[in-house]
């Protein structure tokens, strides 16, 4: 009769929750997973790179959205034009993070333990090993023992010595791992560098008239055109940085490619900012201004034209606006201004509000006309022309509705609220004249220049944990893990001095590429050294 068997007993529902747990942490926790996490997430920045962001350019995903109707909305679901602070990008970078600090945690304790163990003892047969070397010496195996191991300088090694047979085992390349451990720790660093600096950094940027514009302070996000901040930046404690630009060259080839970009600025920060001392400085591409934590970076430039308003009762309103370059090799650049009448010219403020000019159209810096159409032929100002449409009505200055700086709102002029009165190209100097005796006079243009300022608390700890991160993969490519043995037999009478054997065996840890050559002139230095 057979033994009845008993059935296995099932685990409770704690127990299996813990066992998916842990399952769950060691996939985690592997090498593997954290290479394809780190695939996933340079995967996951482009559409960071491709689709506009609206932390960037609010502007530019409005126009994607408006281009796209129907794919448009589907991205916007998707965070695709909020990347680096989506929730998938976050769960891909935080799972990273995890996922290194729990592959690395074990394999150092494992380091540690390796560096403090000593070479294991020779396997019994080395002639089953990879490498292997035999040879017939005189001597006495103790002395022949002590003198090989003095040999293996930079080898951990150890001396073993039973029944008349003396064994050296040694090892060496354990800085292969060290430098490995370092490259994926300096890794784990970087990605915690990054962080920070997204979220205690910030980043602005603000288009500054040269030859006398009015200049900036970075005092307050409203004084940039644009501004993103860090996840804990409020805005008001940003580090302030004073800038004007004295004049900006710009060298350019006869095709119009430009070969340098030179702003000369004056500057206050610090304790500058209560004496009212400016410091000169040269601002080019490349070569940003670094000062009170921030930088201060040439971006671009353009051109920024000058309209003066003469109202029928005399009073004149000049206004100098940077327009916006629509072809980089030219410089052809369009734009808006916006005049409104000076006080006492309309009787009331319903009236005035009639009478305020806006000015649509385009400049270029060298004027090309094909029949009436404008366009530019070189990117420098040459022979400054603008075309331009003038509106009269409300221009929504009153409203304290943000517009775009670079046109006009179309809903007024779709509401009719805004007129079209007058359309024609002028050169510097030139005007046309209203049918009420308003006058609009283009007076020329000065270069403005794009300037970017940055705040990044961690920017140092990103170059330190890259620096690192590239000596730890030159470390763990260029060491290689070796281990040798080395056995020493009497040949002779037992107690008497004469002729050894002596077996060298050798095996590669790592990969073997170059290993044989190594072993052989190991062995010949070895053997060599006694003969």
């Amino acid at each position: 009769m057979a033994a009845p068997t008993t059935a296995p007993a099932r685990r409770g529902p704690i127990a299996r929750l813990a066992a998916r747990v842990r399952n769950t942490w060691r996939a985690l926790t592997s090498m593997g997973t954290a290479l394809v996490l780190l695939v996933l997430l340079a995967l996951a920045a482009i559409p960071g790179a491709l689709l506009p962001q609206r932390s960037l350019n609010a502007a530019k995903v409005d126009e994607y959205l408006a281009l796209h109707p129907v794919l448009g909305p589907w991205l916007d679901r998707l965070e695709a034009f909020d990347v680096f602070s989506s929730f998938w990008f976050t769960a891909i970078y935080v799972l990273l993070c995890v996922s290194l600090i729990g592959c690395l945690t074990p394999r150092t304790l494992e380091h540690l333990r390796s560096l403090r163990a000593v070479p294991v003892a020779a396997p019994r047969n080395l002639a089953r090993l990879p490498k292997h070397a035999q040879t017939h010496l005189a001597g006495d195996p103790e002395q022949l023992g002590a003198q090989m191991a003095d040999a293996l300088r930079g080898w951990r090694r150890v001396i073993r010595s039973e029944q008349g047979t003396v064994e050296v085992s040694a090892e060496k390349g354990y800085l292969r791992e060290f430098g490995n451990l370092v490259f994926h720790f300096a890794l784990l660093g970087l990605l915690g560098a990054v962080a920070v600096g997204r979220l205690f950094g910030y980043e602005g940027n603000v288009m500054v008239i040269a030859d006398g514009g009015p200049g900036f302070c970075s005092a307050s996000p409203a004084a940039f055109d644009s501004f993103r901040a860090g996840a804990t930046v409020d805005g008001t404690k940003l580090h302030p940085l004073c800038v004007r630009v004295n004049d900006f060259t710009a060298d350019y080839l006869p095709t119009g490619l430009a070969t340098s970009f030179t702003a000369h600025i004056d500057y206050q920060a610090g304790e500058d900012l209560t004496t009212g001392q400016w410091r000169p400085y040269r601002l080019e591409v490349n070569h940003p201004l670094r000062v009170g934590g921030v930088r201060a970076y040439l971006q671009g430039h353009g051109y920024a034209p000058t309209f003066t308003v003469v109202f029928p009762d005399g009073q004149t309103r000049t206004q100098t606006v940077q327009f916006r370059p629509d072809n980089p090799l030219t410089l052809l650049s369009s734009g808006a201004v916006r005049i409104d009448p000076p006080a006492g010219t309309y009787p009331d403020a319903a009236e005035r509000r009639k009478h305020q000019i806006g000015i649509q159209g385009l400049f270029a810096p060298t004027e090309q006309l094909d029949n009436r159409l404008l366009s530019s032929a070189f990117p420098a100002m040459n022979d400054p022309a603008v075309a331009i449409d003038v509106y009269r009505g409300d221009t929504g200055l009153d409203t304290g509705r943000p517009q775009s700086l670079f046109s006009l709102d179309s809903r007024l002029i779709d509401q009719g609220r805004l007129t079209k009165v007058a359309r024609s190209n002028l050169k510097a100097g030139e005007e046309i004249r209203l049918d009420d005796g308003t006058r609009v006079r283009f007076d020329g243009a000065l270069p403005f220049v794009n300037i970017q300022i940055s705040h990044d608390p961690a920017e140092i700890w990103v170059l330190v944990f890259a620096m690192t991160m590239m000596a730890g993969l030159v470390i763990s490519l260029v060491v290689r893990r070796r281990r040798i043995w080395i056995r020493i037999t009497p040949v002779g009478p037992s107690g008497q001095p004469g002729t050894v054997n002596v077996e060298v065996g050798g095996l590669a840890r790592t990969d073997n590429s170059g290993w044989g050559d190594e072993f052989e002139r190991l062995s010949t230095r070895l053997f060599g050294k006694e003969t």
